[in-house]
């Protein structure tokens, strides 16, 4: 997915060497991903029907960085106590941490419906929901009513996903709507911990929600690079790299 993001085209047997896979798996891929509307296949490869920055598919991003986004929540989990109030980003990194979360004494406002419905069952969990728009394919909860839902809360922890952060534009996002949640979340909360995964490093969306000062933890895996957690420990947050 990082190749269509920046590439027009992709060939079969470039991905297969570059990632050290059969072209038989990258044939399977591309073929879901044409399937997502991603990407038109062609004679050895695909055409990307992303446009450059567009926010892929919530489906498909939840397929990268699996193990990855995991362990991110796992971590994230173990930074929260139980009985805290958490107020919790969509994305498809934020629904791990709602998993990780579901056997905790805690209470979670879910900013997606995606995680509402793997917490709705969760016997311990003080389920509090917000309100606001549904945004098509990703679920998560917009407008005037999410933020004021927000706002109306003290939450312990805001936990908050991104589609780029960089030292020099900060965490960012596509979605402009969703920029305003996520600025509400955070105004809302004793603390701020953003969920990374290391493909989304040194990246920049084109909605800016906060620079790297606004943040109090940064929860990221090893593929992060150095240079940017360094940025990070200058600017006084936190770093956490699993």
């Amino acid at each position: 997915m990082n190749t269509l993001r920046s590439h027009d085209s992709v060939s079969v047997a470039e991905l297969a060497a570059e990632h050290d896979v059969s072209e038989m798996t990258i044939r399977r891929d591309l073929d879901e991903l044409a399937r997502q509307g991603v990407v038109r296949r062609v004679r050895g490869g695909a055409l990307s029907l992303l446009l450059r920055g567009e926010e892929p598919p919530f489906g498909v991003r939840e397929m990268e960085a699996v193990e990855a986004k995991r362990r991110i929540a796992a971590e994230v989990a173990a930074l929260i106590a139980d009985g805290e109030a958490v107020v919790l980003d969509g994305g498809t990194t934020c629904l791990e941490v709602a998993r990780a979360l579901a056997g905790r004494r805690v209470t979670v406002m879910p900013l997606a419906l995606q995680a509402v419905g793997v917490l709705a069952g969760a016997e311990r969990v003080r389920l509090v929901l917000p309100g606001g728009q549904v945004r098509p394919g990703e679920l998560n909860v917009t407008g005037p009513l999410a933020e004021s839902s927000i706002r109306g809360c003290r939450f312990d922890t805001a936990v908050i996903g991104c589609c780029g952060l960089s030292a020099r534009d900060g965490l960012t996002a596509h979605d402009l709507p969703e920029v305003a949640v996520k600025q509400a979340a955070m105004a809302s909360a004793r603390r701020t911990v953003a969920v990374c995964d290391s493909g989304k490093f040194s990246r920049a969306s084109f909605g800016a929600v906060c620079g790297l000062s606004g943040l109090d933890v940064v929860v990221t895996d090893e593929g992060a690079p150095q240079e940017e957690l360094d940025a990070l420990v200058a600017a006084g947050v936190a770093v956490r790299r699993v």
